[in-house]
């Protein structure tokens, strides 16, 4: 078995999905038996297989994943059902084409977890995480053509300040794209500790000391990561072919990590309940409990928000 198999394998024990109560609970509510499910964002299959236990052995699961990585790793997890299971390497906004592909018009249950798998994270070679030193790098899909490189190193003082104000709410974003254009005359950057080192500096002693646990470079690797990955561009896609992909009757549920995915999924949701196209599930977000956060603090910023296609 090639090396790269064994971490993945070693990955997919380690990752935890988050809300793993909550998501089968809100998509197979008692008296429902969803025979089609459309797993988004397969991550290493821990939601997948929650559902199709709970759904049943008539139920069948279409899972896709931006990270081939993942696929494989899901595909591992949901071994013992492979004869009820198809999966699809390919980013949720391409949902609608994954569905013509399987065979199927619409399904029953939709699952979005908008969030990075722990092997993601925790693999410096994927430039995730500004604690370790890896590449900048940042793609879900090793197949993009963008990295977080190219953007730190070609995009204008001005448009890099755009981007970590817009998708990192970063309100020192024009003093972080200063510094990193300054910084980048002496050379390429081409690390995830060097840009944390130049943006932490870039931010006033004062503020680095107020942000009391979170990193001065949490919000810059947001904006980069996001952008890298188009995730906003993708999420309006996927909300807007909802009622579409959907049966009446069907569900579907989005965990969203940070307010500028939230804000969308909210507004989506409350807009087609409006026109009477839906009805909303969660008024408000269904968060972790206590005992999840304290086994798996990486889902704290977990939010569930579900809807039901009428």
């Amino acid at each position: 078995m090639p090396h790269g198999d064994q971490d993945e394998g070693r990955d997919a024990g380690r990752h935890v999905s988050v809300l793993p109560k909550e998501v089968p609970a809100l998509l197979v509510p008692p008296g429902r038996t969803p025979r089609r499910i459309l797993d988004c964002t397969l991550g290493a299959g821990g939601h997948a297989k929650a559902l199709l236990e709970l759904a049943g052995t008539d139920a069948r699961l279409v899972g896709m994943d931006a990270d081939e990585s993942n696929v494989i790793l899901a595909r591992r997890t949901l071994a013992s059902h492979r004869g009820r299971v198809r999966l699809f390497h390919a980013n949720f906004a391409d949902a609608r084409e994954v569905l013509r592909e399987a065979g199927w018009d619409h399904c029953d249950a939709l699952l979005a977890d908008l969030g990075f798998a722990s092997n993601q994270v925790d693999d410096p070679r994927r430039g995730l995480s500004f604690q370790q030193s890896g590449p900048l790098d940042m793609r879900l899909d090793r197949h993009s053509p963008r990295t977080a490189a190219d953007i730190v190193n070609q995009v204008g003082e001005k448009d890099l300040a755009d981007l970590i104000y817009t998708f990192g709410e970063e309100r020192y974003s024009r003093r972080i794209a200063r510094a990193i254009v300054s910084a980048r005359r002496a050379g390429r950057i081409e690390r995830t500790t060097d840009l944390a080192e130049i943006v932490g500096r870039a931010l006033p002693a004062p503020v680095r000391r107020t942000r009391r646990g979170i990193h001065p470079a949490a919000r810059t690797f947001q904006a980069l990561r996001i952008a890298v990955n188009n995730e906003l561009e993708n999420l309006d896609a996927l909300l807007e072919l909802l009622p579409d992909a959907l049966c009446p009757g069907g569900r579907a549920a989005i965990i969203s990590f940070h307010s500028l995915e939230d804000r969308r999924v909210k507004r989506c949701f409350a807009a087609l309940e409006k026109i009477e196209k839906a009805t909303v599930l969660t008024k408000k977000p269904i968060t972790p409990s206590r005992a999840e956060l304290a086994s798996n603090p990486r889902s704290r910023s977990a939010k569930l928000r579900g809807i039901e296609i009428r």
